[in-house]
């Protein structure tokens, strides 16, 4: 009686126009062809060669040959690599040769230098404030330093990470936006090249915040006067706060604040009015000019200061401490703050979010009613006091 060892090793060669479909001016692919126990499993090694290109097994004919064949060499070394790990396991399964050679070579790329250079695919034409939010990002997370390879992309680790943020006291949206939404961009570009199979955030629950988180960020009439009376200790400081004291009277988004052109201002019925176009949603959005606005317009020559977002939101700060402001301002509670005011004003909820760019009075109501409302406690609040 005669035996089988089920261990005897597969037989594994790369072949190329397995199909005889090749030509001169149509390539064929380069393919790895393993065979095992009367089973056979063919996978693509990417490369696809003329006829004039492939003699006998290796790539030749090309100014990149050597490196092609390096590549193959090295392809052949790692699948074995990956046999002989099945052999001390006692159990060949050619079928899970290539996941468990993807797996293989995915712990030989260095994780941060993959982020590097998808970063740099991403920023491409981005703002210098948004490629500076990636740099930022890459560096606190290399600082962690607790995910260092693909490998380590798991739904523990990112766990692991979020209560890194949590015990750092960081609220919830700021984790997600600073944080878990980079990693989630990187991990999905890791997914498209095939170095890993699964996004660990899909299982993962992770807080993104309240979508009205911030609403209650906003100045108080009082607070907004205090601001735009104060004396600034610097000239740069004072150029901020104008910009900021504008970005009040106005409801505009930083972004839109860049693209701020004075030429598109038209006079209606004896009013200026500014019209424009969201750059974050396309949105059309009318700005009737208050005097403030017009005031600092003219104190700059129709050409706002405005400085990069990052810079933006550290000067205003400053700002607020200068006037005896303790809130932590950014760039968006001007927005709020506008806002704000024109409903607490009686002005109508569809012409707030025509100033805004809403998309529908629906979005409006949805961020600003519940501020609304605490700002109509605050004024009955007072009429009680003074009864």
């Amino acid at each position: 009686m005669h035996y089988r060892d089920p261990l005897r090793l597969p037989n594994v060669s790369i072949k190329w126009n397995r199909r005889h479909n090749a030509s001169s001016t149509h390539p064929s692919a380069v393919e790895v062809y393993i065979t095992y126990n009367g089973k056979v499993k063919i996978f693509s090694t990417g490369l696809c060669l003329l006829p004039s290109e492939w003699n006998k097994g290796r790539v030749t004919g090309r100014v990149d040959a050597l490196q092609l064949n390096q590549y193959l060499d090295q392809l052949l070394i790692d699948i074995w690599k990956v046999i002989n790990k099945m052999v001390e396991e006692k159990r060949i399964n050619i079928f899970a040769i290539p996941i468990r050679l993807k797996k293989l070579r995915v712990s030989d790329i260095d994780l941060f230098e993959f982020m590097r250079k998808r970063a740099e695919i991403r920023c491409y034409g981005k703002a210098d404030d948004s490629i500076e939010r990636y740099n930022r990002f890459l560096r606190r997370f290399k600082d962690w330093g607790k995910i260092t390879s693909l490998n380590d992309l798991t739904e523990k680790n990112v766990i692991e990470l979020d209560k890194y943020l949590i015990e750092k006291k960081m609220v919830a949206k700021s984790r997600w936006n600073n944080w878990h939404r980079f990693l989630n961009s990187f991990i999905m570009d890791a997914i498209d090249e095939g170095y890993i199979q699964k996004n660990p955030y899909r299982w993962v629950n992770i807080d993104r915040g309240d979508e009205n988180t911030g609403i209650d960020n906003y100045l108080t009439s009082e607070e907004l006067r205090q601001l735009s009376e104060a004396q600034m200790p610097s000239d740069r400081l004072e150029r901020v706060r104008d910009v900021f004291v504008f970005q009040c009277h106005t409801c505009l988004a930083y972004k839109d604040l860049k693209d701020f052109k004075s030429s598109d201002i038209e006079n209606v019925d004896g009013h200026q009015l500014y019209r424009g176009k969201r750059g974050k949603s396309g949105i059309e959005f009318t700005i009737p000019l208050l005097p403030k606005a017009l005031e600092i317009l003219a104190k700059y020559d129709s050409q706002l200061p405005v400085i990069s977002n990052v810079k933006y939101n550290k000067y205003v700060k400053e700002v607020a401490e200068a006037a005896g402001i303790k809130k932590k301002l950014t760039t968006h509670w001007a927005r709020h703050t506008g806002a704000t005011m024109l409903l607490n004003a009686g002005v109508p909820m569809q012409v707030v979010s025509k100033v805004c760019g809403h998309s529908s009075t629906k979005m409006t109501e949805r961020v600003y009613a519940k501020l609304l409302d605490k700002t109509v406690i605050e004024a009955v609040q007072k009429v009680e006091d003074k009864i």
